[in-house]
């Protein structure tokens, strides 16, 4: 009965309408099953939702953070071991892509920049504030810069993360995949297996000629109060004989002019005392003086500086080998032409929050066609391999692929005979068109934020301010020094986009 009625009435709006609206009715009923027909064939792809690899997890690695699906994947050497949705920067406050690693870790932080806004398990990745952490997930981009993670995983990966973690926020979806290249660090089995003795060894040494530096500044400083005695003692035995020669003349006035014997008598006895006494102080002088002409304080101040240099040198042996028992990370920037070396020394940071990361090694570096994009690629040795160490590639910029990247860079020879032989498990190079970002410094490993990207959440933020930073300039009793990196490298050839924050400055005494 439906589908008569429905019937009649289509012929008579057809009667009614004509030929042209039966054509217009024909076509809107060919464009509705042709969306129809899209619709199911291009479905939405699914939210992503949280998610644990069926396997026993071993330690976390790294992070990627995908901007484009709003996802998280945490990996460990054979693989992803957790997902989860984010919810990054909204418009205008975007979450920076680029290189990050964890630089400080808080469970119970609260925001200075948003109304005390709690900030449960977080995990910093910048010091002007851009942190993972448990939050609101609203299905969308929606953040003020932050990563937000449901509050659960947050609780999750707090307690499996440690200090120094690396953190790849992309613009797209991007996975480690295994790589090889004869570029990449090749450890010596012997140097490894020697390196924990030559630590053990070096910092004995350390401590020895550090203990003997001491004494020896001691032994200076006894001599340098003796030698400033002895010419006090000099001066007065100096003021005495002029005063005893004094009295010897008067005597010898006294005597010429005696008129009678017992006066000559008295003048003699007066004479004869006055130069006596002359004589004396005359021997003192003498001995006073070729005891403060005697090698003995300068020897001593030259025996303390060369102690000093020994424990300088030892310092710095000792700190080395220490150093080599850590991953190390290495950052090759085409803006800057330079290669940059980061190792964790565990020392807490002067200035509070956070570890120091020796920076001693800054050094130019060869890239073929530097005038071409390279893209963005982070190499990491994820297991040993034998021998070896098995390696993956993360890509998250335009550019070369990861092997015509490594192809065109020349590392200098004196930086892998520092550092390869001994590079373990966790460690990376980076090769990135980016210069190192500002919000780098002494107690960060890498922030390199992409040029190419919104970074909204990040260059409205304050940045930090100068301080020192490590380096082979000047070594302090712990194996590390500071100055001041350069403020303003070199931009990227051809870039003109903004680059809000991304020059390499050091950084500061507090964070938001």
């Amino acid at each position: 009965m439906v589908n008569r009625v429905t019937t009649a009435r289509s012929t008579v709006a057809m009667r009614r309408w004509g030929p042209p609206a039966i054509v217009t009715l024909a076509v809107m009923a060919a464009l509705t099953a042709l969306t129809a027909g899209a619709t199911a064939r291009q479905a939405r792809p699914k939210a992503p939702t949280e998610a644990t690899a069926p396997r026993d997890a071993g330690e976390p690695i790294m992070a990627i953070v995908s901007i484009k699906t709003q996802q998280v994947t945490i990996y460990d050497a054979d693989g992803w071991i957790l997902r989860a949705p984010v919810s990054t920067g909204t418009t205008g406050r975007e979450t920076p892509a680029g290189v990050f690693a964890i630089l400080e870790k808080n469970k119970d932080h609260r925001s200075s920049l948003y109304d005390d806004a709690e900030m449960p398990n977080m995990q910093r990745i910048t010091w002007n504030g851009i942190a993972l952490h448990g939050g609101p997930l609203p299905g969308y981009a929606a953040s003020h810069g932050c990563v937000r993670m449901p509050f659960g995983f947050a609780e999750k990966l707090f307690d499996m993360t440690r200090i120094g973690m690396r953190v790849i926020v992309s613009p797209d979806d991007a996975e480690p995949v295994g790589f090889s290249h004869p570029a990449l660090f090749v450890p010596s089995p012997e140097a490894i297996a020697a390196a924990p003795t030559r630590a053990e060894t070096l910092a004995r040494e350390a401590a020895e000629a550090a203990w003997t530096a001491g004494e020896a500044k001691k032994a200076a400083a006894t001599a340098a109060r003796e030698a400033a005695a002895l010419k006090v003692s000099l001066r007065k035995l100096e003021g005495l004989k002029t005063r005893a020669d004094a009295g010897l003349a008067y005597a010898d006035k006294a005597l010429a002019a005696a008129k009678t014997d017992e006066a000559k008598a008295r003048a003699e006895d007066l004479k004869q005392k006055a130069a006596a006494k002359a004589a004396e102080l005359t021997n003192q002088i003498n001995t006073a003086r070729n005891d403060a002409q005697s090698p003995g304080a300068a020897a001593a101040r030259d025996a303390a500086k060369a102690a000093e240099a020994r424990k300088a040198d030892s310092a710095k042996a000792a700190s080395e080998a220490k150093l080599a028992l850590e991953p190390v990370s290495i950052y090759i920037s085409r803006a800057t032409q330079k290669l940059y070396v980061r190792r964790p020394t565990h020392k807490p940071a002067p200035d509070g929050g956070g570890i120091v990361f020796d920076a001693t090694i800054e050094v130019p570096v060869t890239i073929r066609n530097p005038e071409s994009p390279i893209g963005t690629h982070v190499f990491t040795a994820v297991a040993r391999n034998g021998a070896s160490l098995r390696w993956t590639a993360v890509t998250i910029d335009n550019g070369d692929n990861a092997k015509a990247a490594l192809d065109r860079i020349t590392i200098p020879q004196e930086v892998l005979d520092r550092i390869a032989p001994t590079a373990l498990p966790r460690s990376s190079i980076v090769i990135s068109d980016e210069p190192l970002s500002s919000e780098t410094n002494y107690r960060t490993e890498f922030v390199a934020v992409l040029s190419t990207e919104p970074q909204g959440g990040f260059v409205t933020r304050r940045p930090t301010v100068d301080v020192r930073v490590a380096s082979d300039d000047f070594q302090g009793g712990d194996g590390f020094g500071f100055f001041n990196f350069p403020r303003d490298p070199a931009p990227q050839t051809g870039n003109t986009r903004r680059r809000g924050g991304q020059y390499y400055r050091p950084m500061q005494p507090g964070w938001w």
